[in-house]
């Protein structure tokens, strides 16, 4: 998933870190976009034709429509083509796994047209998904779960910077996190605690590359198919699950940041914003979590 993973139990069996790694291996095997035989890929080449896929593919794809319904669009899963043409076919971590999809492939296909009967998938003609920040907020979800059906009192699970909070944290019972500096990974522009929920940190800063001289990055704006221009360096969300969290990120995207800010609080979730002159900026309910 493009990051480094650190998990974090409060009790809980020998070898539970183990088989929780393995699952990781396993989501990522059923949701990278460059691997030929994953899930993902084979439903965006299915051009329309049903694909019986995993009961967590089904999880990840309902997250994937709410996030895009509760963002009214900010967040799209279905600009992958898109971004395919801005220049991000390949992985940054493996430039030789290329991503292939459809030459008829579109963005911004409606997500409501998707077809679910158990865990047999139909995408619309023309539709591809891309995991990207969501596969790895939803993974870490689905981890942290698993943690405490295991008999975990509590998990801290980070995939990529994205993390999900869960049972009884180790300082009196709560989780602290430290939120990066967008230009110095080894500070914290700030530490907060939450007794149970998800932080995700989108940027602007990574996931970049070139073309002709030209430096892009990976956050498409839905209104214009091109990497966002807004001013702004990272957006940080906490919300109550990390699928949720990744989804409400992408919002920020979409200017004026102010709104976001103002918006977020009416979606049970806060926020931090930094912008591309350092500038950090807080929604109302921020100082909840300090």
């Amino acid at each position: 998933m493009g990051g480094r993973v650190a998990l974090t139990l409060v009790g809980g069996p020998s070898g539970l870190l183990d088989e929780l790694l393995r699952e990781l291996d396993r989501l990522e095997s059923l949701w990278s976009r460059f691997l030929p035989d994953s899930e993902l890929t084979r439903l965006n080449n299915s051009e329309g034709l049903p694909v019986d896929v995993d009961p967590a593919t089904v999880g990840l794809i309902h997250a994937m429509q709410d996030g895009f319904v509760e963002t009214a669009g900010a967040f799209d899963p279905t600009l992958l083509p898109s971004l395919i043409d801005a220049g991000y076919a390949a992985s940054l971590d493996h430039p030789e796994r290329v991503t292939a999809i459809p030459a008829g492939a579109a963005s911004s296909i409606d997500l409501g047209r998707i077809k679910i009967e158990g865990c047999r998938v139909r995408l619309p003609p023309g539709m591809t998904l891309d995991s990207g920040g969501i596969g790895k907020g939803y993974a870490a979800d689905l981890l942290a779960a698993r943690a405490l059906e295991a008999g975990a009192a509590g998990a801290l699970i980070e995939i990529g910077g994205d993390l999900v909070a869960v049972g009884t944290g180790p300082i009196d019972g709560a989780w602290t996190v430290g939120v990066e500096h967008p230009d110095e990974p080894a500070t914290h522009l700030e530490v907060i605690r939450i007794a149970s929920g998800a932080v995700a940190t989108s940027s602007t800063r990574r996931r970049r590359w070139s073309v002709e001289g030209e430096t892009r990055h990976h956050l498409l704006d839905p209104r214009t198919l091109l990497p966002a221009v807004t001013g702004l360096a990272t957006a940080t969300v906490i919300a109550g699950t990390g699928a949720r969290a990744e989804a409400l990120t992408k919002a920020a995207f979409v200017p004026p940041p102010e709104g976001f800010l103002n918006w977020l609080p009416t979606r049970n979730a806060a926020g931090l914003v930094v912008t591309t002159d350092g500038e950090i900026r807080t929604s109302s309910n921020w100082e909840d979590y300090r």
